[in-house]
This record gives structure tokens, sequence and C-alpha cells, in this order.
């Protein structure tokens, strides 16, 4: 049974409105059902993404995936990934492994899972269609300014002011 809730706001369009750039995967494909290797109890595993366009002075990038729909006033994080350096332009999939190797100085904020790797699509059994927000953020400085000890809420707060543009990929996932 599906809890009796309204559909919450696009998260982004609460946010200072910003350029966007291109955002594709081999995983993902926008506005539909995310694969079960982008699931929590399937694979596990973050999709791959690829990047372009991101305006100049991108010095940096951070990856995030989250989730509006999640029975919780704040939503729930997937996924931050933060000082991607800006000659990167594609992340292979499972570069969301607590155990991968990551670019440059780049590093992962634990999720709302409490781990510091991607965290796949988990909805509760039978609720409605859940938003999974894959976003690439440009960022004008080489590093974001916090450390891996911070909330992806305390990230995506900074990208409220450092963020130069954001491109932003949707799957949906339902039990």
């Amino acid at each position: 049974m599906a809890l009796d809730r309204p559909v919450k706001p696009d998260p982004y369009s609460l946010m200072p409105a910003l350029p966007s750039f291109t955002l594709t995967s081999g995983d993902v494909t926008d506005g539909q059902p995310l694969k079960q290797d982008q699931v929590h109890d399937g694979g596990n595993t973050s999709p791959q993404l690829s990047w372009s366009g991101a305006p100049e002075g991108t010095k940096s990038y951070v990856i995030t995936c989250f989730d509006p729909d999640a029975p919780t006033p704040s939503g729930f994080w997937h996924w931050a990934l933060v000082d991607v350096p800006a000659d990167v332009t594609e992340l292979p999939a499972g570069a969301g492994a607590g155990s991968a190797e990551l670019p440059g100085k780049a590093f992962h904020v634990a999720s709302d899972f409490g781990t510091k790797e991607f965290g796949g699509a988990a909805p509760p059994a039978g609720d409605q269609v859940h938003r999974y927000y894959f976003v690439v953020h440009a960022v004008g400085e080489e590093t974001l300014g916090v450390n891996d000890e911070v909330t992806p809420a305390v990230v995506s707060f900074n990208l409220a002011f450092k963020a130069l543009a954001r491109a932003v990929l949707v799957g949906t996932y339902q039990h």
C-alpha cells in the first residue's frame, strides 16, 4: 500500500537558478526506471555518467544523487562525490563504490545510508514511484571547501553559493 502523500517538487526548482549543461548515462535514461544495477538490493552500483558543455571557469565538479520522494521531510541522499577535478568529464559505472579509485583529490561524504559510497534506490515496498536526481554540479573553485565528515546537506548548502551550473538526469524506481 502506497503512503498517501503529495508528490514533492523538483528539489532543484527550489535552489538558485543556474545554467545547465549536458549529462548522459549508459545506465540511466531520463524519466525512466532505473536498472537493477542501481537498486540497493540489486547491484547497488553507481551508474556510468558523462558530461559536457560545463561553463568556462569550471574548476571542479560535485556529483550527487538525491531522492526527494523518500517518506521524510528532507528526502534521502544516495550519493555525494566532492572535488572531482575539472578535467574529468566521465565516471565509469561503480565509481561510487567506497573502494573505487577516485580521480585527483575527490572524496565521498556519507550518504543517508551512513556509508561513504553510492547507495542504490531503496524506496519502501509498495510506495509511490520515487525520482532519483543524478546531478553534476560545475563549481568555480578547485575545492568546495568541505571535508569528508560533512553531510550531503552541507555539500548542497555550499553548492548554493559556489555552483556555476548543474546538469540533471532523473531516473525512477518503485518496489
